[in-house]
């Protein structure tokens, strides 16, 4: 078994989370993800309501008995989303773990910390990182350039961002972008984290609640299957590279606006892709992991894997480089 601050602080088995993904952090994936021991993560915002969002909570809670999170992205939206509400909820349902990402959260922290609640907080660069753990976040998950949806506008893969982050930041923090198997686990506690964080490699797995055909598209693709969208307008985001993708960075090299483009990536025209396997519909997140992603395994499978393994090569190929 692998123990971390990280383990110790959120009470998990394995220093394992999974991300939350809109339309994907639902209870089948998060409480597979709690049932194998690692830590799983709601997505509040693929909830329509407030009161969606406790219902779910209460859902997961009948498939399991182990510690699970929220995950609340806050940015700022054409039609303002109930942020103060969802956070209600969330304390309301008795969630004591929660992801924050997208802006400071720093005008949330007080009231989910006096509701007894550990704060994580996704960033994508160092600097961003001091600054969440000087406003009082219990944990950082950073993301580096790999990572699916936004990788923020440096461009820094983690191989730098990391160490670099580990050299400054001083409360735990888990490595995000990338991330899918053994090899990265363990790189990612010699870069100075606590563990690794998953999202696309979670969505390649038998109770992830989205359509075969996608699953089938991450096994198929590769390190070069993704795009970047909106660079031009430094609100860049990792996709999948379908033909949807290539028509949106075609007219962003055109000129035109972010409303004119808008409609062609709507974040409901990727929900329609993840419940029906129309892969041409709209944009879907994914990551460079694409690269090292293989099979569909069950959740229990692919974290006792990933564990198992990091565990033989710490013991047996990293000691014996170790010359006498």
């Amino acid at each position: 078994m692998i123990k971390t601050r990280f383990t110790e602080m959120f009470g998990v088995k394995h220093p394992i989370v999974q991300g939350g993904m809109q339309w994907v952090g639902r209870a089948e994936l998060t409480s597979a993800v709690a049932n194998a021991g690692a830590l799983g993560f709601l997505t509040a915002l693929t909830q329509p309501t407030p009161e969606d969002l406790r219902k779910e909570v209460k859902r997961c809670r009948e498939m399991t008995d182990q510690p699970f999170g929220v995950n609340l992205t806050i940015l700022p939206t054409l039609v303002p989303r109930p942020y103060g509400e969802y956070i209600d909820a969330i304390i309301e349902s008795g969630v004591k773990i929660v992801e924050t990402a997208g802006n400071n959260p720093k005008p949330f922290l007080p009231k989910l910390k006096n509701a007894g609640i550990k704060v994580i907080h996704k960033c994508t660069s160092v600097r961003h990182g001091i600054s969440a753990e000087k406003v009082g976040v219990d944990a950082i998950s950073m993301d580096g350039f790999e990572c699916a949806g936004h990788p923020g506008e440096d461009d820094i893969p983690n191989l730098v961002l990391l160490p670099a982050a580990a050299n400054v930041i001083n409360i735990p923090m888990i490595a995000s972008g990338g991330f899918g198997d053994a090899r990265g686990l363990v790189a990612a506690l010699a870069l100075g984290c606590e563990g690794i964080n998953m999202g696309t490699r979670f969505m390649a797995t038998q109770e992830a609640p989205i359509h075969d055909k996608v699953k089938q598209a991450l096994v198929a693709g590769d390190e070069r299957s993704t795009a970047l969208i909106f660079r031009t307008m430094r609100n860049t985001s990792r996709v999948f590279g379908n033909s949807v993708a290539k028509k949106a960075i075609e007219m962003e090299l055109e000129g035109k606006t972010i409303k004119e483009i808008g409609p062609l990536v709507a974040g409901t025209r990727g929900k329609v892709v993840y419940e029906t396997g129309d892969m041409e519909h709209g944009i879907w997140s994914a990551g460079t992991v694409m690269g090292i992603i293989r099979d569909i395994p069950t959740c229990k499978a692919l974290v006792e894997r990933i564990v198992g393994e990091a565990e033989e090569m710490i013991r047996g190929k990293l000691s014996r480089a170790i010359a006498a």
